[in-house]
């Protein structure tokens, strides 16, 4: 039969032939291999490998960075991270701001100076925690010296890093709180690693210095600790951080956040397997891997907090080695306040 705008069964026949129609089974084929198209167009893309340049010098606060190479876990984020050993905290800082050095890590006093003198910086990540019950900074002089108490030290010369630095304070904020005079100290200027030979030589009567140097030195014979003198800034309290440029860290906010994710993922490693990864930390610092084997481990960051951040800005204020205080949310990266 014919019909308007109908084909002869005849010509449908012919027509399917020709054309060869899908059967029932091949549409669901072809409808799942489009669907499967779809999903993946419509996935998100993971990030691209990207290379970041870390830089510090060799302090024990590094290890999260060191470990996240060794254990892969910037590699999981897509993260090439190329770690440099710089002198001093200074030196990162020249680096970072040169532009030779994506992210640095240096104390977290400097980086409170470099803020109130308008440098262009901003903290990433929190790198180490001061925690009184695992000191790991100590206040050391000769062995067998009569220096025994704060008191003691009136009048003195103590080592520390850098002239009104996070050691200087702490000394000055410690001695006022057991029985000493901060008025009447006088303090020098000596890399770490030169505290002890100072201490030693009599060119100085005490030195404030960290671990691993400390240790070291101590397991030398040549002095004793007599404090903690970090306790004077507080009991806990954030005292090395992550930092960047503020165009880097606008321009690369994935890239940083990633960063930040690895590295709280190998900090917590750390803090829990001293053992396994204390053959990293002599590698880089150079200190013998016994020596470390038997110190008193730094206790590694794992977030950025400001209410960390807070006690040493407010005690290098009072002690007059920054001329205000400040909101320690200044420092930060905005993204990174979580």
């Amino acid at each position: 039969m014919k019909g308007p705008g109908r084909f002869p069964l005849v010509g449908l026949v012919i027509m399917a032939s020709v054309l060869k129609i899908p059967s029932r089974r091949d549409f669901i084929a072809v409808g799942a291999a489009f669907g499967l198209q779809g999903a993946i167009a419509g996935a998100q893309s993971p990030p691209a490998r990207t290379a970041v340049r870390v830089s510090s010098a060799p302090d024990e606060d590094i290890l999260g960075t060191l470990w996240g190479i060794q254990s892969g876990s910037f590699k999981k984020t897509n993260l090439d991270v190329d770690l440099r050993l710089s002198n001093s905290g200074a030196a990162v800082a020249a680096s970072v701001i040169g532009g030779s050095i994506d992210i640095g890590k240096s104390s977290l006093f400097s980086l409170i100076a470099a803020h109130l003198r308008g440098l262009p910086i901003t903290l990433v990540a929190a790198a180490a925690v001061y925690d009184t019950k695992v000191p790991t900074v100590g206040l050391i002089v000769k062995k067998g010296s009569p220096i025994r108490t704060a008191a003691d030290l009136n009048g003195k010369t103590i080592s520390v890093q850098a002239l009104n630095d996070q050691y200087a304070v702490a000394v000055k904020a410690w001695s006022d709180q057991h029985g000493g005079d901060s008025t009447s100290l006088h303090f020098l200027e000596l890399p770490n690693s030169a505290a002890a030979d100072a201490i030693d030589a009599g060119r100085v009567d005490a030195g404030a210095t960290t671990n691993p140097i400390l240790s070291e030195a101590i397991a030398g014979g040549k002095v004793q600790e007599i404090g903690h003198p970090f306790d004077g800034i507080g009991r806990y309290f954030i005292q090395a951080a992550y930092f960047c440029t503020n165009d880097y860290a606008r321009d690369n906010r994935d890239t940083i956040e990633r960063f930040a994710r690895a590295l709280e993922e190998s900090s917590a490693y750390v803090n829990g397997h001293h053992a396994q990864t204390a053959a990293a930390l002599s590698t880089f610092t150079k200190v013998p891997l016994d020596v470390i084997e038997h110190m008193t481990r730094t206790q590694l960051a794992t977030k950025i907090d400001p209410a960390a951040i807070q006690p040493v800005i407010d005690t290098a204020f009072k002690y007059k080695a920054i001329d205000k205080t400040f909101d320690a949310k200044e420092m930060i990266a905005p993204f990174m306040l979580r």
